[in-house]
């Protein structure tokens, strides 16, 4: 039986897709590798990136994606290279060299995006600081659920996943194993996306011009001092919202932060 809050998330999803509907399908990317996305609504296009062991639906759980919507903004989500609908490659190489950031330059080709804010959480906040560096079209960007720790390509909790979802027994990483195999997903894709994860290092990101907010829950120390990161960058905003790393981007305070950001910076 579906449980209460089920029946009013579906309900409010097909309230939605009545009220924004959702034009979606395939990009077919640099390598042949098929992403999947979804554009709904008008307006200036905020682009959502999701995070780790999450597809593009994870962002229509929480409150932003529909107050995005709601206040006038085209809202751009996809299932990133390994995930969700897209193609779940099982050659190591598809990850490498900013695969991720290169198929989310390509989608914004194909949909004729000029100009665009990025938003993401958690790993999505990853690819985001790569946007930032390697697409002129990024305007401003909130990184959320993210400290300094990935500005280190050695950074022992990325390769602590790696080898956890390559199949070796590491206790720290029991959980998300255990989730993600309850939820069927693609284990060794997964290995791939840490294995091959970006890191932009500190000097580079104290040349990014754009506006960007660093936003974290309370409870969230999970990859570093997300205060640290705004301080990195030139023009930056922080804030913290209440919850901890997995649940905080959920939250009605996490959607009106990045709302009121976007309002003045974009």
């Amino acid at each position: 039986m579906l449980s209460l809050f089920m029946l009013k998330a579906n309900a409010q999803t097909d309230s939605l897709a009545l009220k924004f509907p959702t034009d979606s399908g395939y990009l077919s990317s640099f390598d042949g590798t098929k992403i999947y996305y979804e554009v709904s609504g008008e307006g200036k296009p905020v682009l959502l990136i999701h995070g780790f062991i999450v597809n593009s639906n994870s962002w229509k759980h929480g409150a932003l994606y529909t107050d995005l919507l709601n206040a006038g903004y085209k809202v751009i989500v996809l299932d990133m290279r390994g995930n969700g609908k897209s193609d779940k490659p099982h050659d190591s190489l598809a990850y490498d060299n900013d695969a991720e950031a290169k198929d989310i330059m390509l989608l914004m080709d194909k949909l004729k995006i000029k100009s665009y804010a990025a938003v993401g959480y958690s790993r999505g906040s990853i690819i985001t600081a790569r946007l930032l560096v390697l697409d002129k079209r990024v305007k401003a960007a909130v990184m959320g659920g993210m400290g300094t720790d990935f500005t280190n390509p050695e950074w022992p909790r990325r390769i602590m996943f790696y080898h956890a979802f390559m199949g070796e027994d590491i206790p720290e990483a029991k959980g998300a194993v255990d989730y993600a195999r309850s939820q069927n997903l693609d284990l060794l894709a997964l290995a791939y996306m840490q294995r091959s994860q970006p890191s932009t290092p500190k000097e580079v990101l104290q040349k990014v011009k754009q506006p960007v907010l660093v936003i974290c829950g309370n409870k969230d120390s999970d990859n570093g001092s997300a205060g640290d990161l705004a301080k990195l960058l030139q023009n930056s905003t922080f804030a913290t919202v209440p919850g901890d790393h997995n649940h905080a981007s959920g939250t009605k305070e996490f959607a009106d932060a990045v709302k009121n950001f976007l309002f003045k910076n974009y």
